[in-house]
């Protein structure tokens, strides 16, 4: 695009939100739908759940948007709060001790997977014409709620200012799938909305920006200045919808006008190279968002679907690198600390991973460890690239930050995207293998022992699963507790329950260290395009047979887990904190 033709863009972007604010179309200063509160209601005061679906309610499918509420899939209701749950799983015989000090107070949010869905390179039609309940990985490729992946984050960012004025936030991490198909322009939205620009919701020919809701361009409230924040690399960062290494043709197709045409069977190994089925893409001048020129290419007939270009609409990641474009973004934001914590020294398969210690008066260390697959072989399923993976190099460096931390006496966290070897959900305790079971590379058992060896490491932090679910890794010396570590996953701000998380990390009277980690829904208001969202993400799960229609739950997961740690650690750790009244 020429700067004169950024200019005039620019100009009609500028001039549409001044046209929407004269008529009162929606709010132009932060319409991602969270309001500007005071104190935020936490999933420990109130639950958002599910209203139980009634007997003998028509069978929708998943595009039917407009039937969501109609036959109530849709519907949701507010409920009793969810206390924390005391886990002593890591200190048996262990009689408790009081809150003291607080050493840490953050949040984490991931799985973001903001969406360009007017890009031709999405794979919008397998998720759009699947049936009812068809159960697999189909809501991935689309769910209605890919219309307001912004605007749900923004109101979450909203969200997240309020809880810092009643309590000031150390830091915020966010543990990776920022964009949804490693699309730079899903990536630059994801920024705009922290650094609080203005934010253009739609790519192309911007098709419905001055009539349709999810579509408007707004201004974002942007995180408080005050809290630095930290990102993480997911696989949906660095591989087409997650699960593919672009090739060349998906590089094309982005960059491109043609809708992709890719194989019948999205999960297939080389599907993207196939033919047979064009993926779709939204029409945004739908008031539901309908997935147009998508299907069997044989029910195509000359001249074939086109979009309109977009010069931003193009891949990160090349047959040479998975990681250094969407590195570089992050040192073009107006939000600190510069970078986000990646290091432009670190290169190779290390060029995601980097350590840092919150504050200089509390011996913690946040390692921050890039765990996807960074290995390009043909013809791999979806779980290759989607999966968990450690090569060598980046082994040895976790191996050097842990010793470094365990020597220096320093509390430790690990943050990365996929978990290692956690529990299938929050009922079901049955361990869920996540590292791809490759000879070559380490596996979930071997990757636990190994953490297992580090007394001081508290917790290993991920997403990728969507859920809310907390693992205890549990030593495997029931003399030496203090070798075990817990495992906490934060759900996605995309899919229900659409949550954050927090983390107070505190100092107990007898110099145990007790994890208050508490999920919080972003504060939307009514009528907003985020609260839609809520809405469209609850029906969206029941539709596809992600959950059962008679589930009412909130998916939400509190607890105060116990860690205990060894007498050295103790005795550093005695005076450390804020201490409570």
């Amino acid at each position: 695009m020429t700067t004169v033709n950024r200019l005039i863009q620019g100009l009609f972007f500028l001039a549409l939100g001044s046209m929407l604010a004269l008529a009162g179309c929606g709010d132009t200063g932060s319409s991602g739908g969270g309001p500007a509160v005071s104190t935020v209601i936490t999933t420990a005061q109130q639950q958002i759940l599910p209203v139980a679906i009634a007997p003998n309610t028509p069978g929708i499918t998943p595009s039917q948007v407009a039937l969501y509420a109609t036959y109530g899939y849709s519907a949701w209701q507010y409920g009793p709060g969810l206390p924390l749950v005391k886990r002593y799983d890591l200190a048996p015989d262990y009689d408790g001790a009081a809150n003291a000090a607080r050493l840490m107070y953050y949040f984490s949010s991931s799985d973001n997977h903001i969406t360009d869905k007017e890009s031709p390179a999405e794979a919008l039609y397998f998720g759009w014409s699947a049936a009812f309940q068809v159960g697999g990985l189909f809501s991935q490729a689309y769910s209605p709620v890919c219309l307001s992946t912004t605007q749900v984050l923004d109101a979450a960012v909203q969200t997240i200012n309020a809880l810092n004025r009643q309590q000031p936030f150390d830091f915020g991490i966010f543990l990776g799938d920022a964009a949804n198909s490693s699309q730079l322009n899903e990536l630059k939205w994801f920024i705009n909305v922290l650094d609080g620009n203005w934010v253009v919701p739609s790519s192309g020919a911007h098709l419905g920006a001055d009539l349709i809701d999810y579509q408007r361009p707004y201004q974002a409230a942007g995180l408080d200045p005050s809290i630095p924040w930290y990102q993480a690399i997911g696989n949906h960062d660095q591989y087409w919808m997650g699960t593919h290494f672009p090739s060349p043709k998906i590089r094309a197709a982005e960059a491109g006008t043609a809708i992709l045409n890719m194989g019948t069977n999205v999960f297939a190994p080389n599907a993207t190279e196939s033919t047979g089925m064009y993926v779709g893409v939204v029409d945004g001048t739908t008031q539901y968002g309908n997935v147009i020129y998508g299907g069997p290419t044989a029910n195509f007939v000359p001249p074939y679907p086109t979009v309109v270009a977009d010069p931003e609409r193009v891949s990160m990641t090349d047959t040479t690198s998975s990681t250094t474009t969407f590195i570089e973004q992050f040192f073009n934001t107006t939000s600190f600390p510069p970078g986000h914590g990646f290091d432009r020294s670190h290169t190779g398969s290390l060029a995601a991973c980097y350590s840092f210690i919150p504050r200089s008066d509390i011996p913690l260390k946040v390692i921050v460890l890039d765990d996807t697959c960074k290995t390009n072989i043909s013809g791999q399923s979806p779980n290759f690239y989607g999966n968990g993976w450690m090569d060598e190099e980046r082994l040895e460096w976790l191996t050097q930050e842990l010793q470094a931390g365990q020597d220096a006496n320093q509390l430790m966290i690990i943050a990365a995207h996929i978990p290692v070897n956690p529990q299938t959900d929050i009922f079901n305790n049955t361990p869920t293998p996540y590292f791809y079971p490759d000879p070559s590379n380490i596996t979930d058992a071997q990757f636990v022992a190994l953490l297992q060896q580090y007394p001081n490491l508290l917790m290993f932090m991920a997403g990728h699963r969507h859920k809310n679910v907390v693992t205890p890794q549990i030593s495997p010396d029931p003399a030496h507790p203090e070798y075990g570590f817990w495992e906490v996953e934060t759900s996605s701000t995309r899919d229900f329950p659409q949550q954050f998380r927090l983390f107070d990390i505190r100092r107990n009277a007898d110099n145990t260290i007790s994890i208050l980690t508490t999920d919080v829904d972003p504060a939307e208001t009514p009528g907003s395009v985020a609260a839609k969202s809520r809405g469209y993400a609850v029906g969206a799960m029941r539709l596809f047979g992600e959950i059962d229609l008679g589930d009412t739950t909130s998916h939400s997961y509190n607890a105060e887990l116990i860690k205990q740690l060894t007498p050295q650690m103790q005795a550093v750790i005695a005076n450390c904190g804020t201490p409570l009244r």
